[in-house]
């Protein structure tokens, strides 16, 4: 079956009989104190599931790490969606890096890749703090799927990447912990060696990314071997290594990507899980997107959203 509205539109119709009647419940706890500050996250599920052992969606907001929240308004309906279908989400706080700070440069980046490395800290101490609460809260240890939007997907994509490139980050996990899929809206890899090469096979990982996004780049910014690897250039080099991955590639959209699939492809995410994650199917699959209806929004660029 090809990745379609079409298809969309049928599977909504066949599920909605079996979701008449779901609600969702939100708990929210505290997972860890950083500085002085209360990192929190909210834990999404159906009062109705009554299955075992559920995938577990780690969800991590956008905001340029300077703004945000993990109860975003816009963000509820992607929870629910889920929740409804059997999975526990997660939306977790974290440290805002870059608060206060000007615009990140290829010439000014140590704020930025601070902010990075904060946020990787908390998704890291927040995965633990499921993982050691996993029976109780009856989620598969196995199946932890990150999420993330803009500064989010930095965050996500940078916290897969360091667990298998062995970062001393990632000893906080689990030695045998490895996450089972990453969903990446516009976000990137900011590295100081070139184009990211993983020495462990990287999580099967979905990307959406449009290609007139100016904020988190589409493709790539560089001095010599330092700056930011968007999309683009990540699916590069998961096609040269054959790793598992599905590439939305919005032809002339901008950071509205970053939350737009959200709301128009949930049963496309679903089908990613289903088959690269949970049936862990070997599939590479680039899909270039043009919405002759669509009006592009004009895309911030990092000086007009930081200054």
């Amino acid at each position: 079956m090809s990745y379609t509205k079409i298809g969309a539109i049928i599977l909504f119709v066949l599920l909605s009989f079996n979701l008449a009647g779901q609600t969702v419940k939100k708990e929210t706890r505290v997972y860890a104190v950083r500085e002085g500050q209360e990192l929190k996250l909210d834990i999404y599920k159906s009062n109705n599931s009554t299955s075992q052992n559920q995938p577990c969606i780690i969800y991590v907001f956008g905001g340029g790490f300077k703004e945000g929240t993990r109860d975003f308004e816009g963000d509820i309906s992607y929870f629910n969606y889920f929740a409804e279908r059997g999975f526990t989400v997660i939306s977790i706080d974290y440290r805002l890096g870059m608060a206060g700070q000007k615009a990140p440069s290829l010439f000014n980046f140590k704020p930025l890749t601070n902010a990075i490395s904060l946020a990787v800290s908390d998704l890291y101490t927040a995965t633990s703090y499921l993982l050691e609460n996993a029976n109780e809260l009856n989620i598969d240890p196995s199946l932890f799927i990150l999420s993330g939007s803009s500064a989010g997907a930095v965050t996500v994509l940078h916290a897969d990447y360091e667990e298998r490139d062995n970062h001393s980050s990632a000893d906080v996990l689990p030695e045998d912990f490895k996450y089972a899929g990453v969903i990446s809206f516009a976000g990137g890899i900011f590295s100081s060696e070139g184009l990211p090469s993983y020495d462990q096979k990287p999580a099967p990982t979905m990307f959406f990314h449009g290609s007139a996004d100016k904020l988190v780049i589409y493709n790539k910014t560089r001095f010599f071997k330092t700056g930011m690897f968007g999309s683009a250039a990540l699916t590069k080099r998961f096609r040269q290594e054959r790793y598992p991955y599905v590439f939305y590639s919005y032809e002339g959209l901008g950071h509205e990507v970053s939350s737009l699939p959200m709301k128009e492809f949930l049963p496309d995410i679903e089908k990613f899980i289903n088959e690269l994650v949970v049936n862990k199917e070997q599939l590479m699959i680039d899909i270039n997107y043009i919405d002759l209806l669509h009006q592009p929004e004009t895309s911030d660029t990092p000086e007009t959203f930081y200054n």
